[in-house]
């Protein structure tokens, strides 16, 4: 049998990673990787940069990782192998895209109001035609000497959940994501669940309901997830049917370049894949 290891959470430059889509696959197979998804915020712009930078023996999974929200906490989902060109789907992902716009206008102006020098001109340069993000302020205050770091920037001091220059934007329920998904022909993957350092645990009662509603898996492996959390979670995952993944959730240079660091079962990989009707994996 062959055995495959697959990453199923990156980011590359077209959202908030700090890497372009093929330096992205470059570094995939360097890890050694055969198998990688490209899963950046709000859009699959860099998929086809991806696929045309794919050597032999690696293989890209078209995916996205998609904004939710319940009760006021980020909800984020993973969608794999869906018809991008599927209309609701893609109205959608526009309106958040267009709601980060104007979110990161209105950061901005708050930050100003507390003395720190940044400019939606800076931020754009960071972002350098990627999708607008908390990440690409955080690092333009790193520029201006405002924060030491991406993690002081993320904090209720500045720019973190109820933080002084924080600000909600528009985002999906994550059932309706589910659904949108879905009738695109994909599947999804909550993302992250347990990972602490992003203000709120997702409560197994919420993946339950999602369950219901068709969700196909839940992020077990992931670098902010203890071994404790991955043992639950796994529990929690099987209990509901739900397919465990693990993916790094690399953001290049803001996150180690760690890609690789964590997979996906084969057996994991398999169940997922069939399920989706809606796009092929893309080999080198």
């Amino acid at each position: 049998m062959v055995v495959v290891r697959a990453d199923l959470h990156c980011h590359s430059s077209a959202s908030d990673g700090t890497r372009p889509p093929a330096e992205v696959v470059a570094r995939a197979a360097a890890a050694g990787l055969d198998a990688f998804a490209l899963t950046d915020h709000d859009t699959v712009a860099g998929i086809t940069e991806a696929a045309a930078a794919l050597p032999h023996g690696l293989a890209l999974i078209a995916g996205m990782e998609l904004s939710g929200r319940r009760e006021g906490h980020s909800v984020h989902l993973l969608g794999y192998l869906f018809d991008p060109a599927h209309e609701e789907l893609a109205a959608q992902t526009r309106a958040i895209r267009a709601s980060r716009v104007e979110r990161a206008k209105a950061v901005i102006a708050k930050l100003n109001e507390l003395g720190a020098d940044v400019s939606w001109e800076q931020v754009t340069r960071i972002a350098g035609g990627g999708v607008i993000g908390r990440p690409h302020i955080a690092r333009a205050m790193i520029e201006a000497g405002v924060v030491g770091s991406i993690d002081e920037a993320f904090t209720p001091q500045w720019i973190g959940p109820g933080g002084r220059a924080h600000v909600r934007r528009y985002a999906l329920d994550p059932a309706e994501a589910i659904r949108l998904v879905h009738a695109a022909g994909g599947v999804t993957v909550l993302a992250h669940p347990f990972a602490v350092t992003r203000g709120w645990v997702v409560p197994e009662d919420l993946i339950s309901e999602l369950a219901l509603a068709g969700l196909d898996g839940v992020e077990v492996a992931h670098p902010d997830h203890d071994l404790a959390q991955r043992d639950e979670l796994l529990t929690v995952a099987r209990k509901l049917g739900l397919v465990a993944t693990g993916g790094s959730d690399d953001h290049g240079a803001l996150t180690g370049d760690r890609i690789g660091c964590e997979a996906t079962a084969q057996e994991d990989l398999d169940a997922l894949l069939k399920r989706a009707t809606g796009a092929a994996v893309i080999t080198g």
